[in-house]
């Protein structure tokens, strides 16, 4: 069982690593091929993508996971109670985006390019929440290898459709190629599904009793997942509002639309892009963080909990310093290496000091929920939210165009990494 666990580990580093080397070079490839009119399109609707995306999942992956590894009832039952619960949302969201997305693009956003690109998001969206189901029984089985070979090749896929077929669409115009681009979403996702499909074992029987759905295996899955997925939807609420409030507030103060959507796709898919690139090893720090504190925790051992989170906390902050500078003294080649262009680099100039407090964000979290303080991250993580939407408005008054969105988000790691700090200190003292 040891082996397994530390096999299932190993493979799920690997293929973790691999994921994000290969989303690292979509990005790349994908925001050279749509150029900077797509990218402002594109960062346009992200929020709202996002959002939906949260929704329509419901943290279905981490409940299946969970309820599977349990053996509590069978594997099918389980899968066909989540496939209920996403059946029933999908079919709400895709409705109501019908019907709301061009209030959504014309008068929210302001911007009626982004009508049929949120069609598009909608459309992609049944598809990602079928893979997420079958990627929460795989995970629950602790069967890690279909589960990393499927991240992988969904990504090698979408990778070889972007090279072959992004270009050709934007020679129609950048509306078709960013429209492309989302939907190409729909082919890498089945393909993940198919590669699933080689992996379930052939032995397996679903009964009509299976089929039927049960209320109270509906009822454990939701258990899971609905305070799951209302962390994340307090985020991914501020991330959605941000392009609202930013635009109308601009646009009264007398800017353009065109630099609006200009400037914040230079931040959101060049500044932030390049700024959270490095969160990825802070990330791994994190992961490998909760467990043990838990345990330490869990044995009264405060000794072992201060030293873990010390270790942690040192090695993000290494890290943060090194990155931060690299970042601040490379951003124009790096941008231009990476994005062939130099727009946000004035931006990361101003954002990359404040940054290395960004980077010990994970590590803080993880040890607070290790400590049994996860409804506190959320409290704090809501709060934030609020504070930066606030700051948000402020500052755009002040015309300084996209700056009012920088001061938010610099104000906001300092609240949630400084309020999350101040707590661990107060949990160690008892």
């Amino acid at each position: 069982m040891k082996n397994k666990f530390i096999l299932s580990t190993l493979i799920l580093i690997f293929g973790g690593f691999l994921t994000k080397i290969l989303g690292f070079v979509i990005k790349i490839i994908s925001t050279r091929i749509i150029l900077e009119q797509g990218v402002s399109l594109y960062s346009i609707v992200m929020p709202t993508y996002s959002l939906l995306i949260t929704i329509a999942t419901m943290a279905m992956p981490l409940a299946i996971s969970k309820l599977v590894a349990e053996e509590k009832t069978r594997s099918s039952k389980i899968l066909i109670s989540g496939a209920v619960i996403m059946m029933v949302v999908n079919v709400l969201i895709v409705g109501m985006m019908l019907c709301i997305s061009k209030f959504i693009a014309f008068e929210l956003l302001k911007t009626k390019e982004a009508y049929i690109l949120l069609i598009a998001c909608t459309l992609t969206l049944p598809f990602i929440s079928i893979s997420s189901i079958i990627k929460g029984y795989f995970f629950g089985k602790q069967k890690m290898f279909p589960y990393a070979l499927s991240n992988s090749l969904e990504q090698v896929v979408r990778l070889i459709l972007i090279i072959l077929f992004l270009p050709k669409f934007m020679e129609k115009g950048y509306i078709y190629g960013v429209t492309a681009f989302i939907l190409l979403n729909i082919i890498s996702e089945i393909s993940s599904i198919i590669i699933f499909m080689f992996f379930i074992p052939k032995k397996v029987k679903i009964t009509k009793k299976d089929i039927q759905p049960d209320i109270k295996t509906i009822q454990e899955v939701l258990q899971v997942s609905l305070p799951t997925v209302s962390s994340r939807f307090i985020g991914n609420i501020g991330f959605f509002f941000e392009p609202i409030i930013l635009t109308n507030i601009l646009l009264l103060v007398g800017y353009s639309n065109h630099f609006i959507l200009t400037e914040y796709g230079a931040y959101n898919a060049y500044s932030i892009a390049l700024l959270t690139m490095p969160s990825f090893f802070v990330g791994a720090i994190a992961n490998s963080l909760v467990p043990e504190i838990s345990k330490f925790h869990q044995q009264k051992n405060r000794t072992m909990v201060i030293r873990r989170f010390r270790q942690a906390l040192f090695f993000s902050f290494l890290l943060g310093i090194f990155f931060s500078i690299l970042i601040f003294f490379f951003r124009t080649p790096l941008l231009w290496i990476l994005y062939h262009t130099t727009k946000g680099a004035d931006y990361i100039k101003i954002m990359a000091p404040f940054f290395l407090l960004f980077y010990l964000e994970a590590p803080v979290i993880s040890t607070l929920q290790g400590l049994g303080e996860a409804k506190f991250t959320m409290k704090i993580t809501f709060w934030g939210v609020l504070l930066k939407t606030a700051t948000l408005a402020f500052f755009s008054f002040f015309r300084i165009g996209i700056y009012g969105l920088i001061i938010s988000e610099i104000v906001n790691i300092f609240f949630v990494v400084g309020t999350n700090l101040y707590k661990i200190k107060q949990v160690l003292k008892n």
